[in-house]
């Protein structure tokens, strides 16, 4: 449909391949809905936080400018972790957006990797400080969650998207040192555990498939997360 948005990637960092080109021209002779995405790596080509953030931000822009783009999805991830919810990526991502925010109106999203799997109250943290972090910042979608790295199949639900959505709402018409304060409380309390991430349970696993229903297992874990955010700062 037309309506849909249709997906192109470019390559690390800033490339591009005649496959990629080929769809583009595919896409514009249709009159889709042009989707680039491009997920800049830390600690790789790009470099540090500031390089990686300057990469970032040529990258959306490269997106209309090659891609012809509608919107661009971003997500900065970490070369050791593979996630975008670490210190370091939410940085390069707050900051890129913001200055796309202040001097732009390009729209842009942010792809939502955590390193915990589903029904684990590290991986709706993690999403958590990314959707501050994104609200925050301007980000008009939030597009996750992928929880386990989007790696392992079956290891994402809808209780996370649940997560990530609930604390936008809560984090909109917050003050920029509040939020800071936030995301420095929310990522203190998981990132010793990245190497050691639990690794959840599955959609079977945590949701009834019949009712498309979470456990109550999984409702108290989601509970009790909630409420950890409570203390680090947030109001729901």
């Amino acid at each position: 449909m037309t309506s849909d948005s249709h997906e192109v990637s470019q390559l690390n960092e800033l490339k591009i391949d005649l496959d990629a080109i080929a769809v583009i021209a595919h896409y514009k002779g249709n009159s889709d809905i042009i989707m680039d995405e491009q997920m800049p790596i830390f600690g790789g080509y790009a470099g540090g936080i500031e390089e990686t953030t300057i990469v970032d931000i040529a990258t959306s822009l490269n997106s209309m400018v090659m891609s012809s783009a509608s919107w661009h999805l971003d997500g900065p991830v970490h070369i050791r972790w593979g996630s975008t919810n670490t210190r370091e990526t939410l940085q390069i991502a707050g900051w890129a957006c913001a200055t796309l925010s202040e001097f732009t109106d390009l729209m842009t999203g942010n792809q939502y990797y955590p390193c915990a799997g589903p029904c684990t109250e590290m991986c709706l943290l993690e999403a958590a400080a990314q959707s501050v972090t994104d609200t925050s910042s301007g980000r008009e979608i939030l597009s996750g969650v992928a929880a386990a790295k989007g790696v392992i199949t079956d290891k994402t639900t809808g209780m996370e998207a649940r997560m990530m959505g609930e604390v936008a709402r809560a984090t909109a018409g917050m003050d920029i040192d509040s939020v800071n304060a936030v995301v420095n409380n929310i990522v203190s309390s998981y990132e010793g555990n990245y190497a050691n991430a639990p690794e959840g349970k599955t959609f079977q696993e945590c949701y009834d498939v019949a009712t498309v229903t979470p456990t109550d297992e999984y409702v108290k874990v989601y509970e009790g997360a909630r409420r950890k955010l409570e203390e680090f700062g947030l109001t729901f």
